[in-house]
């Protein structure tokens, strides 16, 4: 493939090519062929100038040299000097290797005789000597790896020499084609050599590397434009590593890219590449950990995306350490400084230990009944979509006799069962639930003494947003009731079902405290609705996690008591929230339950069961548990 030529190099072929192909002077051809019987026309030029006629051109650079246009031989003074003395003159000359540089050289010496005697058989014997030592040496000179400016004006002028004497040879006609291509692969190459340190390597075709080639298409085992090509081809690589360093990878690729086409299976390619990679690696590290240490600070999560963002720019696909900033950037932004499912308990300022919690996965959910679902009422419906953007903490069980017991002691609450003096317990005698004096938080759900791991009961919704209150002043984080939607979404843990564990008509053994068919009151009742075939071992509630937890570690969320959630009661789901906020209206009176107890109905354990009740309603059946934000 050729390229067109610089600008350079343009200049530099019209100066070394202008005068590689001159006319000799009239000097006969058959004494210059060496001829024996021609010998006695060669023309010496008897009227020319003493002064061999040269012109020059300057290659350039390290490889400036002087070249000759034409060689007129110089005038031999033959005054007083006889033949016998030229000739010797001309012998000693040719044995010291001085063939044509002055009058007193060889050929001009024999060119001499043969003016004065045509026919002289030593000058002729002598020019040919002559002409086969300035051949070998041109031939010599043209190969000579050092020192190739000094080299190729020698042979130049040698050339011009040989071709003054013998202009039909074909040797000479030769070496004259070979002596113009070395100049002009010079040319070439000195002309690179200036395209590279003005920085036109060529990649587009013009520079240094058309230039290189040109050379080499003149001579392909010539080591300077061959060694230009290198230096080409090592641009493209600096080029390509700048840009990697200035993490674009894209540029980085596309210079290497080029600079894989310069130089046939270049082992210097896959050293570039590999060290390219570790610039982007060592980038998508630095990134990485500078991402993680904005996570660590208040206000970091954007910045940490930013970085995210450049590592997704630069990486290439399925770049694992991309994705540990990725996840760990997903992380914070669903769950703060949490990680899903992790358990955790918040210190409180009396020296003790919050609840336990356990963190909710965020997602979303299909909330409410379907219009087909048996037992379903109109206000588990529409049907509609909840998401969880970010994941909340919230407590493994029900809050328990104990945990209150501290906040009404911290804070000497009154809460409204202990205020007002009674509540509504199970009846044994009479089977249904009675009003009873005397009976608060501290009571069972028959009125008698509660264990301290018991789900607290007998508390208002008020009293359990006071205990949520007095949490979140002892441990500094923000403690809540759930929503509605936060209820029921963890309820589900991530099935969509009838039932909390799915649309089997039994709930599977050991799951919760449901009403059951098994199940045997202390004076031998047995519940009318209940599950058919199911006992727990429990008429009333029991203490908490008794049973197996859900996917999302949470205990009793179907069954044992009820639970106030933060939602005031809406009559449907119209209108309300997709992102899983508590409907609520401030001074509303009617509250939610979510959740169902160990005397509920069937149809009440479903998961889209529902119930309105008066907020200042306090009973055997409902208890509470709190969320906290992460």
């Amino acid at each position: 493939m050729r390229f067109p030529l610089s600008p350079v190099l343009c200049t530099a072929l019209a100066m070394a090519l202008a005068g590689c192909t001159p006319s000799p002077p009239p000097m006969a051809d058959r004494a210059a062929s060496g001829d024996t019987r021609q010998a006695e026309d060669v023309e010496t030029g008897t009227d020319a100038s003493p002064q061999a006629g040269q012109g020059s051109v300057t290659i350039g650079g390290e490889d400036a040299a002087e070249d000759v246009q034409r060689w007129t031989p110089p005038r031999v003074d033959r005054q007083g000097r006889s033949l016998a003395q030229l000739r010797r003159a001309a012998e000693q000359a040719s044995a010291a290797g001085r063939f044509y540089e002055d009058a007193d050289a060889a050929i001009p010496l024999w060119l001499a005789v043969q003016e004065e005697e045509p026919d002289d058989r030593q000058a002729r014997l002598g020019l040919q000597r002559a002409r086969q030592r300035l051949q070998q040496q041109a031939d010599a000179l043209l190969v000579r790896p050092l020192k190739q400016r000094e080299a190729l004006a020698e042979a130049s002028r040698q050339a011009l020499v040989l071709l003054t004497l013998a202009p039909k040879d074909e040797k000479v006609r030769a070496l004259q084609g070979r002596v113009e291509a070395a100049q002009r692969v010079v040319a070439y190459n000195r002309a690179g050599e200036e395209d590279l340190r003005s920085d036109r390597i060529g990649e587009d075709g013009d520079g240094a590397i058309g230039n290189f080639r040109e050379a080499l298409a003149l001579d392909e085992d010539n080591s300077r434009a061959r060694q230009g090509l290198a230096a080409a081809e090592s641009g493209l690589i600096r080029r390509a590593e700048d840009a990697a360093r200035m993490r674009d990878f894209a540029s980085a690729g596309t210079w290497l890219a080029e600079a894989s086409k310069v130089r046939d299976s270049s082992p210097t390619i896959a050293d570039a590449f590999e060290r390219i990679e570790q610039i982007r690696a060592a980038t998508l590290l630095q990134l990485r950990d500078d991402g993680l240490r904005d996570l660590a600070t208040p206000q970091g999560l954007k910045p940490a995306r930013e970085k995210l963002a450049e590592a997704l720019r630069i990486a290439l696909p399925g770049d694992a350490v991309v994705a540990q900033l990725r996840e760990r950037i997903d992380l914070a932004t669903h769950y703060g400084s949490f990680r899903p499912g992790q358990v955790f308990s918040d210190a409180m300022r009396d020296g003790g230990r919050g609840p336990q919690m356990v963190v909710v996965p965020h997602g979303g959910f299909q909330m409410g009944a379907g219009d087909a679902e048996p037992g379903s009422s109109d206000s588990e419906r529409p049907s509609h979509y909840v998401r969880f953007d970010r994941g909340f903490a919230m407590a493994i069980t029900e809050v328990t006799v104990s945990d209150f017991e501290r906040y009404v002691k911290a804070s000497n609450a009154r809460p409204r069962a202990t205020r007002r003096g009674h509540s509504v317990v199970y009846d044994e005698r009479s089977g249904n639930f009675i009003r009873r004096s005397g009976v608060d938080w501290r009571s069972d759900y028959d009125g008698g003494r509660a264990l301290g791991n018991s789900p607290v009961m007998h508390v208002s919704v008020r009293d359990a947003e006071n205990y949520a209150a007095w949490l979140s002043e002892q441990t500094g984080r923000s403690y809540r009731l759930p929503s509605e939607a936060e209820f029921e979404y963890a309820l589900r843990a991530g099935s969509s079902g009838r039932y909390p564990w799915g649309d089997a008509g039994t709930p599977p053994p050991g799951s919760g405290n449901f009403t059951g068919s098994k199940d045997v009151s202390p004076s031998g009742r047995h519940w009318h609705n209940a599950f058919i075939g199911y006992g727990d071992g429990w008429w009333g509630p029991a203490p908490v996690a008794s049973f197996q937890a859900n996917t999302f570690g949470l205990h009793d969320m179907g069954g044992n008591l009820s639970e106030w959630v933060a939602d005031c009661w809406h009559a449907s789901y119209r209108r309300a929230p997709s992102d899983g906020a508590a409907w609520f209206n401030p001074g509303c009176r009617s509250r939610v339950i979510r959740g169902g107890n160990w005397a509920n109905a069937p149809e009440q354990t479903r998961a889209a069961w529902r119930q309105s009740q008066d907020s200042d309603t306090t009973n055997a059946r409902i208890g509470f548990r709190l969320v906290r934000g992460i």
